[in-house]
């Protein structure tokens, strides 16, 4: 596939959570510790501040917006211009909280990193299953690192991102939100590599000392053909993939790709949210994050 990027907005930290909502692109900027809206024009909003780190977003059937607050294990709610609390997740995980998807119903699941650190001491974790009531459990556990991840149109699957190992995991949604029949979606990583990673727990590092480019899933979106997008920031790339490990269209990108997301009047424009680097002490150091759009031949679909 033949693909043109185009730059839409520059001078941010690291973007991530990208969703199309109410005719704009929303998204998380991990360290001005704030979300933003952004239109096709490239016009930047600042929404609301997030101390303690904003991530994966999403909408309320009565148009209140969750976001992640990754630090204190929080999923907060911005209503009519006020941020308070929905749902604190301390209870069930120590770690880093991450992405999220909300279901047509304002059903989350929100994952973490399985650590406090950035890609340091990283241990199998869970996937976190908040009501519309704020109430919280635990809805899928032994995940390496569940990130981005997508529900489809009928809501009755939830594919979500393993980065650590390097695959899209299913799950069927059961008519009480609970989660079951656990299955690969998608194997993009060797399995020789992840268990190289069992070990090391650095995929960067795997990647440098084997020579092997490892697809890993960060951010992901679904399309109306029930293909999805990943964001692969070790490849510099987003990729198209299918059930059972087809890819079918490639695009790189200038900086490392960590989320993506299909929005536009039509659907059909594909936001990708890139960075040099996710190390903290990188990242935040200056505003080198961009985001870029292209067009693709399938429209969004199901959630984010």
């Amino acid at each position: 596939m033949h693909t043109t990027l185009k730059l839409l907005v520059e001078d941010i930290y690291f973007s991530e959570g990208p969703r199309w909502h109410n005719n704009k692109f929303w998204f998380s900027d991990f360290y001005q510790h704030a979300v933003f809206s952004l239109d096709e024009s490239g016009t930047l909003e600042k929404v609301v501040d997030i101390p303690n780190q904003p991530s994966g977003l999403g909408w309320l059937p009565n148009g209140d917006m969750l976001i992640v607050s990754m630090h204190d294990q929080k999923v907060m709610r911005f209503s009519d211009g006020v941020l308070s609390l929905h749902s604190d997740l301390s209870h069930l995980t120590k770690y880093t909280c991450n992405d999220m998807v909300v279901d047509k119903d304002g059903h989350a699941y929100v994952g973490n990193f399985g650590t406090t650190k950035h890609n340091i001491d990283v241990v199998p974790t869970c996937l976190i299953h908040v009501a519309p009531d704020g109430v919280a459990s635990i809805a899928a556990d032994k995940l390496e690192f569940p990130n981005g991840a997508v529900i489809t149109p009928d809501g009755k699957k939830l594919i979500v991102g393993e980065t650590y190992a390097g695959r899209l995991t299913s799950f069927d949604i059961n008519s009480d939100k609970t989660l079951s029949n656990r299955k690969i979606w998608a194997q993009m990583m060797p399995t020789w590599i992840f268990y190289i990673t069992k070990i090391r727990r650095f995929l960067k590092q795997v990647a440098k000392e084997s020579g092997y480019a490892v697809r890993v899933p960060d951010g992901i979106c679904l399309d109306e053909a029930m293909g999805i997008w990943v964001a692969s920031p070790t490849t510099f790339e987003v990729f198209r993939i299918e059930e059972g490990g087809l890819v079918t269209d490639i695009v790189s990108t200038p900086q490392r790709a960590y989320a993506c997301m299909l929005g536009g009047p039509k659907g059909k424009t594909l936001l990708i949210s890139t960075a040099n680097d996710s190390t903290p002490e990188v990242a935040k150091s200056k505003p080198m994050g961009k985001i870029y759009t292209t067009r693709v031949k399938y429209a969004r679909a199901g959630n984010p």
